[in-house]
Protein backbone atom coordinates (compact mmCIF):
# COMPACT_ATOMS: atom_id res chain seq x y z
CA UNK A 1 0.00 0.00 0.00
CA UNK A 2 2.85 2.65 0.90
CA UNK A 3 4.46 1.63 -2.37
CA UNK A 4 1.17 2.48 -4.33
CA UNK A 5 1.11 6.02 -2.61
CA UNK A 6 4.88 6.89 -3.70
CA UNK A 7 4.15 5.71 -6.87
CA UNK A 8 0.65 8.27 -7.25
CA UNK A 9 2.87 11.03 -5.74
CA UNK A 10 5.63 10.84 -8.31
CA UNK A 11 2.87 10.72 -11.26
CA UNK A 12 1.48 14.05 -9.44
CA UNK A 13 4.62 15.25 -9.35
CA UNK A 14 4.92 14.62 -13.46
CA UNK A 15 1.62 15.73 -13.93
CA UNK A 16 2.41 19.03 -11.79
CA UNK A 17 5.67 20.02 -12.69
CA UNK A 18 4.31 19.45 -16.30
CA UNK A 19 1.62 22.04 -16.01
CA UNK A 20 4.06 24.50 -14.14
CA UNK A 21 6.51 24.07 -17.47
CA UNK A 22 3.59 24.82 -20.08
CA UNK A 23 1.85 28.00 -17.75
CA UNK A 24 5.14 29.67 -18.54
CA UNK A 25 4.63 30.11 -22.00
CA UNK A 26 0.85 30.61 -21.51
CA UNK A 27 1.30 33.83 -19.25
CA UNK A 28 3.65 35.05 -21.53
CA UNK A 29 1.02 35.15 -24.19
CA UNK A 30 -1.01 37.30 -21.63
CA UNK A 31 1.95 40.18 -21.58
CA UNK A 32 3.24 39.36 -25.26
CA UNK A 33 2.46 39.05 -29.32
CA UNK A 34 5.58 37.45 -29.34
CA UNK A 35 4.54 34.47 -27.52
CA UNK A 36 1.99 32.60 -29.79
CA UNK A 37 1.34 29.07 -28.88
CA UNK A 38 -1.71 27.36 -30.07
CA UNK A 39 -3.89 24.60 -28.25
CA UNK A 40 -2.04 21.77 -30.64
CA UNK A 41 1.58 23.78 -29.59
CA UNK A 42 0.32 22.96 -25.66
CA UNK A 43 -0.79 19.57 -26.66
CA UNK A 44 2.27 18.52 -28.01
CA UNK A 45 4.45 20.23 -25.79
CA UNK A 46 2.03 18.17 -22.73
CA UNK A 47 2.75 15.22 -24.68
CA UNK A 48 6.61 15.31 -24.70
CA UNK A 49 6.90 16.67 -21.19
CA UNK A 50 4.73 14.09 -19.21
CA UNK A 51 6.11 10.88 -21.90
CA UNK A 52 9.63 12.60 -20.47
CA UNK A 53 8.88 12.28 -16.96
CA UNK A 54 7.37 9.01 -17.14
CA UNK A 55 10.49 7.93 -19.90
CA UNK A 56 12.81 9.28 -16.34
CA UNK A 57 11.10 7.63 -13.82
CA UNK A 58 10.55 3.98 -15.78
CA UNK A 59 14.24 4.55 -15.26
CA UNK A 60 14.81 5.50 -11.83
CA UNK A 61 13.12 2.73 -10.92
CA UNK A 62 14.24 -0.29 -13.38
CA UNK A 63 17.77 0.39 -13.85
CA UNK A 64 19.84 -0.69 -10.94
CA UNK A 65 23.48 0.73 -11.81
CA UNK A 66 24.04 4.40 -10.87
CA UNK A 67 25.81 4.78 -14.70
CA UNK A 68 23.52 3.07 -16.19
CA UNK A 69 21.04 5.10 -14.38
CA UNK A 70 22.90 8.63 -15.29
CA UNK A 71 23.61 7.66 -19.23
CA UNK A 72 20.23 6.98 -19.75
CA UNK A 73 18.75 9.79 -17.93
CA UNK A 74 21.03 12.28 -20.04
CA UNK A 75 20.19 9.97 -23.02
CA UNK A 76 16.83 11.18 -22.50
CA UNK A 77 17.04 14.55 -21.47
CA UNK A 78 19.16 15.21 -24.63
CA UNK A 79 16.76 13.79 -26.89
CA UNK A 80 13.62 15.61 -25.22
CA UNK A 81 15.82 18.75 -26.22
CA UNK A 82 16.18 17.86 -29.68
CA UNK A 83 12.96 17.22 -30.47
CA UNK A 84 12.22 20.42 -28.65
CA UNK A 85 14.30 22.16 -30.44
CA UNK A 86 13.46 21.16 -33.95
CA UNK A 87 9.59 21.67 -33.53
CA UNK A 88 10.32 25.10 -32.06
CA UNK A 89 13.30 26.50 -34.64
CA UNK A 90 14.39 23.50 -37.24
CA UNK A 91 17.94 22.61 -36.48
CA UNK A 92 17.84 19.66 -38.60
CA UNK A 93 15.06 20.60 -41.61
CA UNK A 94 12.53 18.43 -40.85
CA UNK A 95 9.02 19.33 -42.23
CA UNK A 96 7.97 18.77 -38.80
CA UNK A 97 10.19 22.28 -38.05
CA UNK A 98 8.93 25.27 -36.64
CA UNK A 99 8.26 28.30 -38.86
Amino acid sequence: MGNLIIQNKRLLIIFLSVVVILSIPLIGMQFSNEVNWSVFDFLIAGILLFGTGLALEFVVKTVKTKNTRIILIVAIIVLLTLVWLELAVGIFGTPFAGS
